[in-house]
């Protein structure tokens, strides 16, 4: 990501912190994954869970209402600037005066620490209504390529692997380019002859699924 410029919208984790400081890049927060660490508090506090949970809940109401409205993005920053904004002002407002009160190794002085350093890059979606509220699509494409990697270990050998992996890729672009799978296959098998020849000038390029969809 050396070149990258836009948006980078991840978790907490601190390797993004590299990006904290740069001109190009504007660092966007999780607010599913400030979420989930709150929520692990319920056991320990379920007071102060509860109550920090119903902050986060309000925010993603304004999403399922741009949603509902079908807004285009404008009309979706509009609607958190006058909902949202108030809402994340007040949620930050609750961490800062509910901190002193927990003990800071605990599991909620440790959520309420990792939210409070993220608020900052909760801001920007309040101003794009590109940006969404979380990072939960990018990690449930993931998933399943997660679920899989010891599955992979047994593929036989390396090259093996290898050759799973750019089937996995390609048919991964054809669930995104809305392409069936089965008819890609059959089409593209059955025309790989005739681009591999030795003196053919086809381009393989126009096989792909997002060419092959035109």
């Amino acid at each position: 990501m050396k070149n990258f410029k836009g948006y980078l919208q991840s978790d907490g984790h601190p390797i993004y912190d590299a990006f904290e400081d740069g001109e190009d890049v504007c660092l966007c927060g999780c607010l599913a994954h400030i979420r989930r660490h709150i929520e692990l508090c319920k056991e320990e506090n379920l007071e102060y869970a509860m109550q920090g949970l119903k902050f986060i809940q309000d925010m993603y109401n304004v999403e399922y209402m741009a949603d509902k409205q079908e807004l285009p993005y404008e009309g979706r920053a509009e609607l958190r600037q006058r909902l949202s904004k108030p809402m994340l002002d007040s949620f930050e407002l609750w961490l800062k005066n509910t901190y002193p009160k927990v003990l800071k190794r605990s599991l909620m002085g440790k959520a309420i620490a990792y939210a409070y350093s993220l608020l900052p890059r909760m801001k920007p979606y309040l101003h794009d209504g590109r940006i969404f509220i979380d990072n939960n699509r990018c990690e449930n494409a993931l998933r399943p390529l997660v679920i899989s990697r010891k599955n992979m270990l047994f593929c036989g050998n390396h090259e093996a692997a290898e050759n799973t992996a750019i089937i996995c890729s390609l048919l991964g672009s054809c669930k995104e380019r809305g392409v069936n799978p089965r008819e890609w296959l059959n089409d593209v098998i059955s025309k790989l002859p005739y681009y591999l020849a030795p003196k053919s000038d086809r381009d393989l390029k126009e096989l792909l699924p997002d060419v092959w969809r035109k």
